[in-house]
């Protein structure tokens, strides 16, 4: 049986035709190059940021090879919130996709964080309020917005949660930077995400407005020479026995392969009715002992990998129904198994 991804893209009445421009922020990234990628073979056309163009001719070779010529367009944007930077990018787009943002898991200081995040968002949003060509604007959150992954903990998480432990912690001065962890992070996500929401309903731009909220991305990584390979590259770590410690603090939650996710974006930023949501891109539950699992049972030659302690489980009760609903939409009857996902993974950057 073929892999869900393979499945073809199918469009119900999308309120972005076909042909159409669509901007992609920090399109050298893991989500962002899939969901170029997606947009690209459902036949729209894609115009993606980066900082610095010479560290991503990459991605334009690998476009223009696979695509028509015309189809994708590179441009700079050295600083997300600089006046102007957003006016020339945003012209004549009919959709935009926020991917690009703050990558360090390290924050010392959540305000000033926060205050340049909102900073670099806003400009865009308040370019694509300027351009009436825009008609859809989704956002990348996090699903850490939501909640504070716990082992067996039986939480509820929906559109309504919001992460009020990381929130929490971060107010909390008797608490060493040991005890908040990857609290100063997820604070500061879940409070660009809210202060983007609030930007939303004081101006009410003419443009939709969503976001999606994907989990641990993993699968194959478009080019793993030069690109940063975020979440996907930590099953690297495992294939090498590297930053086994790391992967040991990885407390288990959801996954997404990253061509759903950039199926899910396509699905949210086109299709009818979607509007004013947060879309959980959440397919299965993982960790990183049974990620090392299926790479043992699919690589039986392989005898150098490092175990890993149990991890225990995710006991989540996850509302991913919009999201799955979004993806059938397309064409795609199922997400893509953990199992393939790593595996594809791993055929991305080994040669076997």
């Amino acid at each position: 049986m073929a892999p869900p991804y393979t499945a073809p893209v199918t469009l119900k009445n999308p309120i972005i035709p076909t042909g159409s421009l669509v901007l992609v922020t920090g399109v050298n990234g893991l989500i962002a190059s899939h969901i170029a990628d997606v947009l690209l073979t459902s036949g729209y056309r894609v115009r993606g940021t980066v900082r610095e163009p010479s560290k991503s001719a990459w991605v334009e070779e690998i476009f223009k090879s696979k695509y028509s010529a015309d189809s994708f367009e590179l441009v700079q944007v050295a600083d997300l919130a600089a006046p102007g930077a957003w006016d020339k990018p945003i012209k004549g787009v009919s959709g935009a996709i926020l991917v690009a943002g703050h990558a360090s898991l390290d924050i010392a200081d959540v305000d000033a964080a926060v205050k340049q995040e909102l900073a670099n968002h806003v400009s865009l949003l308040e370019a694509a309020k300027a351009e009436p060509t825009v008609k859809s604007v989704i956002y990348t959150a996090s699903m850490w917005t939501a909640w504070t992954p716990a082992v067996g903990v039986a939480a509820k998480v929906d559109a309504t949660s919001w992460n009020e432990d990381a929130l929490r912690k971060v107010a909390d001065p008797s608490l060493t930077p040991q005890q908040k962890g990857l609290a100063p992070f997820m604070a500061t996500k879940t409070k660009v995400e809210q202060g983007l929401w609030g930007w939303v309903k004081r101006e009410e731009p003419s443009y939709r407005f969503n976001t999606v909220h994907p989990d641990t991305v993993l699968g194959p990584i478009m080019n793993p020479e030069s690109q940063p390979a975020s979440t996907a590259g930590m099953v690297r770590w495992l294939w090498n026995g590297e930053h086994l410690d790391i992967l040991e603090h990885v407390t288990p939650q959801w996954f997404i392969d990253a061509r759903d996710c950039g199926r899910l974006f396509l699905g949210t930023l086109v299709t009818p009715g979607v509007e004013g949501e947060r879309i959980f891109g959440c397919a299965e539950r993982y960790s990183w002992p049974k990620v090392l699992e299926i790479l043992k049972q699919s690589y039986p030659d392989k005898a150098d990998f490092v175990d890993l302690p149990d991890a225990g489980w995710d006991q989540t009760d996850m509302a991913n129904g919009r999201a799955t609903e979004l993806l059938r939409s397309l064409g795609q009857d199922e997400w893509t198994s953990l199992e393939q996902s790593v595996r594809d993974n791993v055929e991305s950057f080994v040669k076997t």
